[in-house]
């Protein structure tokens, strides 16, 4: 993508799109937790259920000139309506540039913005909804294997069942070892489709990332068991780091597996 398009034009493309995916994500958030639809009825103010306006959905922009209030009630707005957005723009955006393979982009492109609702309920009702993991496990999938159909992929067509494998078996055997107290299903789930998008970019990033997710759990859980805001046998989400370690692994997978293979002298 960004090899072939001017960056002004990514950043335009991308970033118009990740508004409107992120004003999305803002329903998806509320409503998946409650087995709501996402699509039917249109969007309401929650405090006087009148719809909300076409031009008082423009991401960010109607938030700001509402200044944060509903038009018919004056309900305030949650400001994490337009981070959301915003943030899921900026998140978008990165992977385009970041991600040198236009094909594999559109793989890791559903997976970053469903992470951005995942890490969201997670954080709010402890679990990973199964139907937006599916889902962009789908989404991803024609994105893998368009760049593994090309001329030249992104990574041997064997690192990419390994990275799957690699993330099934370390989240499977986790769940089975600690009877699913450790860790829920919802996590197990989430893992085929990290290995998926990890692994388009190649084995070492696949395993950077996964390894990336526990050693964040583990240093935010023992601040945290420190500062004494935790207590043993406190259940501490593990999702978002899961995504956390996932965006490490895109980011800076590459050079990170450089540098130990360096170092460890297989290089």
């Amino acid at each position: 993508m960004t090899a072939v398009l001017p960056w002004p034009l990514v950043v335009g493309l991308v970033g118009s799109l990740g508004l409107a995916v992120g004003s999305f994500l803002n329903v998806v958030v509320h409503r998946v937790p409650r087995g709501l639809s996402v699509v039917h009825p249109p969007s309401a103010c929650p405090a006087c259920a009148q719809p909300v306006r076409g031009r008082d959905n423009v991401p960010v922009l109607s938030w700001l000139l509402l200044r944060g209030r509903c038009r018919d009630c004056a309900t305030a707005i949650p400001v994490r309506y337009p981070l959301v957005e915003a943030g899921t723009a900026a998140l978008l955006v990165a992977v385009a540039l970041g991600v040198r393979d236009g094909a594999v982009a559109l793989a890791v492109l559903p997976v970053a913005a469903a992470g951005v609702a995942l890490a969201l309920i997670d954080l709010e009702h402890q679990r990973l909804p199964f139907a937006i993991s599916g889902v962009a496990f789908a989404l991803a999938l024609p994105g893998v294997l368009l760049d593994q159909l090309g001329s030249s992929p992104a990574a041997p067509a064997w690192q990419l069942p390994a990275a799957v494998a690699a993330w099934v078996v370390v989240y499977g055997g986790a769940w089975l070892l600690t009877g699913g107290r450790g860790m829920g299903l919802g996590d197990v789930a989430l893992s085929p489709v990290l290995g998926l998008a990890l692994g388009a970019l190649g084995l070492g990033p696949a395993l950077v990332g996964l390894m990336a997710g526990f050693v964040l759990g583990a240093l935010v859980g023992g601040v945290l068991l420190a500062a004494g805001r935790l207590r043993r046998g406190d259940r501490l989400p593990h999702g978002p780091f899961m995504l956390l370690g996932a965006a490490i692994g895109v980011f800076a997978g590459v050079p990170i597996t450089g540098a130990y293979l360096s170092l460890t002298g297989l290089a």
